[in-house]
């Protein structure tokens, strides 16, 4: 397929993501505890909406929508970032490793620093970025052989490892809390979007706004690295910077994302792989449609978690597990072929 058939292809596929995300918001917002009716929705926007109306609407469920899309879009982003970095399939920044430091930097700051209640949704993706950035090396350090590079397949293995002992280390910082804060970091490892209110989109999306530009600037780097080591230096490319810079970009739009929806993984897995098997390798095509696709599968996932049970609903983070968990064996066991 040519690479004009292929934008235009790509064109098509993001307009039928965005209608999928529209129809999914609309759905969001309609159902619930206290069912908004579709035809009263219009009205409510334009000012005309009874007290309880608009206070279910604009306070419960649209910044819940809006932060829950954000978010998907963030760990979608890392994913593809990661997978191409890495030149692996199975990196997502869940699976290995980096959602998990950026948990322990979370609860740790949660419990034993002071915290003024009208930054914490400003401070907290800075706590969990550092969380994060400081697991990703570590990773990357244990990773890395200086005969062999970076090897694709004991990066997973090791991150995997990383996430492992740092939900033991989770397990013992819940052991030692106070109860009144155990919550917290339950709703956190369960993958509950917690931070569903308006100053944590405003501590969100200026992460966003900087690192998909960014990340598509940084395109055509992305498809070198994702060449041979020998073929992205034969061309010229600074491979040790190029990662570093890539990889903290990555652990920026997962820490980011974490920090106010919980320890959800498998849409960074998830997201990049549908994206370039419906429009290629191309990181400049299949980047866009991969963080709509990851703003929709967490909302979707999230829409269909918090109506299926009652009181609570299903954390989205459990309901995204339940289909990414198989997705990832299925590509565990296509990689060995």
């Amino acid at each position: 397929m040519t690479l004009s058939s292929l934008i235009r292809k790509q064109r098509l596929i993001l307009l039928i993501c965005l209608g999928l995300i529209v129809v999914t918001a609309v759905a969001s917002m309609s159902i619930g505890h206290s069912p908004v009716r579709l035809n009263r929705l219009i009205p409510i926007f334009l000012g005309e909406g009874t007290f309880k109306e608009e206070f279910v609407l604009f306070s419960v469920r649209l910044p819940r929508i809006i932060i829950t899309f954000l978010s998907g879009m963030a760990l979608a982003l890392s994913g593809s970032i990661l997978q191409s970095v890495t030149r692996n399939d199975l990196a997502d920044p869940g699976i290995i490793g980096i959602n998990s430091g950026a948990g322990v930097a979370i609860a740790v700051f949660f419990l034993y620093f002071p915290i003024d209640v009208g930054s914490f949704a400003y401070v907290l993706p800075l706590v969990a970025f550092a969380g994060a950035l400081i697991t990703a090396v570590l990773i990357y350090f244990f990773s890395f052989s200086r005969i062999n590079g970076l090897n694709p397949i004991r990066l997973v293995l090791v991150g995997v490892g990383f996430s492992t002992a740092l939900s033991g280390v989770m397990i013992v910082i819940i052991s030692s809390a106070e109860r009144s804060k155990v919550d917290f970091i339950a709703k956190w490892i369960a993958g509950n979007i917690w931070g569903s209110d308006w100053p944590f989109i405003w501590a969100l999306l200026p992460w966003l706004i900087l690192l998909i530009p960014f990340t598509l600037f940084k395109a055509q780097r992305l498809n070198l690295l994702s060449l041979s080591e020998e073929s992205a230096i034969g061309v010229g490319v600074r491979l040790e910077r190029e990662r570093l810079v890539l990889i903290m970009a990555a652990v920026a739009a997962a820490a980011s994302a974490v920090s106010v929806t919980g320890g959800i993984a498998f849409i960074g897995l998830m997201a990049p792989h549908i994206a370039k098997a419906l429009v290629g390798p191309r990181n400049q095509l299949f980047i866009p449609v991969a963080v709509l696709l990851g703003g929709w599968l967490l909302l979707f996932a999230d829409t269909v978690g918090r109506n299926l049970v009652d009181p609570d609903g299903v954390p989205a983070g459990i309901m995204v597990s339940l289909i990414g968990g198989p997705y990832f064996v299925y590509l565990l066991l296509k990689k060995k072929k």
